[in-house]
């Protein structure tokens, strides 16, 4: 406990030395939004896929502490977490497995090669978030491998100006929160740097945990040709209980690092555009069954990869063209999957065409992958819009997707989990239609999607009467569903005031094919409705009610009910967070039950 006080206080001494002028932050309207993720840069409402934004203003809004506790709220993406504040949560959109989904920072792919339990490991902090960007549907054509049901693309703040917050939270379960957030302008360069600890005694036996983050953004050579320079080191360390054995003796732990150093820059013309980046991601994971035994069962992995990527678009008379080529390097080394490497190439190309007076929008596009251990591969897409008027817009797209197994699926050798070197990557072919509305005052979509998928990769069981799971291709498994979101903004009083809705439905056939056999895929979310109501009644309170309901597969269903309030005065913010108010009892992933009804306070303060 001793530690983690001093480390707030550091944190807070660290700011008030700090002198700053002006915490006013430019906020761009959802409809204005650029969604940057593709090569083909688009505002929000032109884009014919289906695209959630959680902007700057919902996550200010939100008292939430993490990415996770974000995603949380956006209906169709499945977080299943087994720690608190972070610590580890699978990344799941639209019924697919945690491996299936890509997540980037930036624009850079974030994928792990060892497994995707880590996906979120690499997830920012959200005092330096602008926006997250969340693709749903195959997106293989675009990013290439890993983006099987989806991406999620974090976009940092392009610049801090002049300003400093400090943050100190305080709560159930010995929660202990702080961070610095600092932004400074100079005539040629910009800088963000972010220190922050989340710390908690845990809300069970074992699920105490220590997670520091660290971030620094600088912006380059501002005046002549902007240079963009990312770093990133996130180290948790956390009480693993019951994560992956329902052994209550074992007490399991778990460390891990992510690190990211990414530098790139853009070149502009009048009709073209080119972003070249270099970037080195860098994981570490050490498990252990027995924390307080580590010679019983240690587990160390240690990932690397380290890519150059350059994306271009060119506007032409017949449209835009969008192109790239994506090279890396990726290694690991561990005592249980061994010494491993591969090298990956991917090709993209896209163009978007538009007729019929700009109402109809055409965009054909593929992606050519090698893989020095899986081969080539090819995978084409479409997305078509049509505009019925200024603002509603009817879509559809389809696309062959992918996924190569991670090297847990082919390597990993443990008492009840075997993996498989022969496994073949998983496919699929989606499609989707959807209508989508925005105004100014009310925004609502509509999909409905399918997904025919082959090889897919499960841990499953020979028989009822063996424990031992084996990495297996499915062999075949159909997804569908329905999906509907709605936003409203109204006034009372002058104030503004958001009620949202979001309802997503998932079927799929894996019951009928793998009863009793499979580890992870039987826990899909069918039905799963999200609510939230955002106000502001008084000049500085603002307050959140969110409501969650989830029913799954197996039958299992919870209703979960969280809160927050948001006092500002002057630069001065203080936040009470509610978090499963009425004390459900539930699971979102494995034998981890979550945590009962607890409470956060919070100070901000911004010089």
């Amino acid at each position: 406990m001793k530690i983690k006080i001093t480390v707030i206080i550091t944190l807070l001494l660290v700011a008030f030395q700090v002198k700053a002028q002006d915490n006013t932050i430019k906020k761009d309207t959802l409809k204005e939004v650029i969604i940057t993720s593709s090569r083909i840069d688009l505002p929000f409402k032109e884009n014919s896929r289906t695209i959630d934004v959680i902007s700057s203003k919902d996550i200010k809004n939100s008292a939430a502490t993490n990415v996770a506790d974000l995603l949380q709220q956006v209906a169709g993406v499945d977080i299943r977490r087994r720690g608190t504040a972070g610590s580890q949560a699978d990344l799941y959109i639209r019924g697919g497995g945690f491996d299936q989904t890509l997540l980037l920072i930036d624009g850079i792919k974030m994928d792990d090669a060892q497994t995707g339990h880590h996906t979120l490991n690499a997830a920012l902090p959200i005092e330096v978030i602008e926006r997250i960007e969340i693709i749903k549907g195959p997106a293989a054509r675009v990013f290439g491998q890993n983006a099987f049901t989806g991406a999620i693309n974090i976009v940092t703040k392009k610049k801090l100006s002049d300003t400093v917050s400090a943050n100190i939270e305080a709560g159930s379960f010995g929660q202990l929160n702080g961070s610095i957030t600092v932004g400074k302008e100079f005539e040629n360069s910009s800088i963000i740097a972010h220190v922050g600890a989340l710390t908690s005694d845990g809300y069970r036996t074992n699920s105490d945990y220590n997670n520091y983050n660290y971030l620094l953004k600088g912006v380059f050579n501002k005046k002549k040709q902007p240079i963009e320079v990312l770093a990133t080191f996130f180290d948790k360390k956390f009480g693993a209980e019951n994560f992956y054995t329902t052994n209550p003796d074992w007490h399991e732990y778990e460390e891990t690092q992510n690190s990211l150093i990414g530098v790139s820059t853009t070149f502009k013309t009048e009709k073209f555009k080119i972003t070249p980046r270099v970037y080195w991601r860098r994981g570490q994971d050490i498990f252990l069954l027995k924390r307080d035994d580590p010679s019983f069962f240690r587990n160390q992995h240690i990932t690397n990869k380290i890519g150059v990527e350059t994306n271009a678009s060119y506007t032409s008379k017949l449209g835009i063209t969008g192109f790239g080529i994506d090279i890396s390097s990726v290694s690991i080394s561990s005592n249980n999957l061994g010494e491993r490497s591969r090298t990956m190439a991917n090709l993209f190309l896209e163009h978007r065409f538009k007729l019929m007076n700009d109402k109809l929008d055409i965009t054909p596009g593929v992606a050519v992958t090698y893989f020095s251990d899986f081969k080539f591969h090819a995978f084409p897409g479409l997305d078509i819009g049509y505009k019925l008027s200024e603002n509603l817009k009817a879509y559809g797209n389809l696309g062959v997707t992918y996924r190569i197994p991670t090297y847990t699926d082919l390597y990993y050798n443990a008492p009840n989990t075997t993996g498989n070197e022969n496994l073949e990557p998983e496919e699929a072919f989606a499609q989707e239609i959807g209508l989508k509305y925005n105004s100014n005052n009310f925004s609502t979509s509509v999909a409905i999607f399918n997904r025919n998928a082959t090889n897919l990769i499960d841990f499953i069981r020979p028989d009822t009467s063996t424990s031992n799971y084996t990495a297996t291709n499915i062999a075949k498994v159909n997804t569908k569903g329905f999906e509907f979101n709605a936003d409203y903004n109204f006034k009372i009083k002058d104030y503004n005031q958001t009620l949202s809705f979001g309802y997503n439905f998932l079927d799929d056939d894996i019951l009928d094919q793998n009863k009793d056999l499979s580890r992870y895929s039987l826990n899909t979310l069918k039905h799963h409705f999200i609510t939230r109501f955002t106000s502001k009644l008084f000049k500085n309170v603002r307050q959140n009610i969110i409501y969650k309901h989830a029913e799954r597969t197996v039958g299992t269903s919870y209703n979960v009910w969280d809160a927050s309030i948001i006092v500002d005065i002057k630069k001065l913010s203080f936040t009470v967070t509610a978090n499963n108010i009425f004390d459900a009892e539930y699971i979102e992933s494995g034998f981890v039950p979550m945590p009962p009804s607890n409470v956060l306070f919070g100070l901000r303060y911004g010089f």
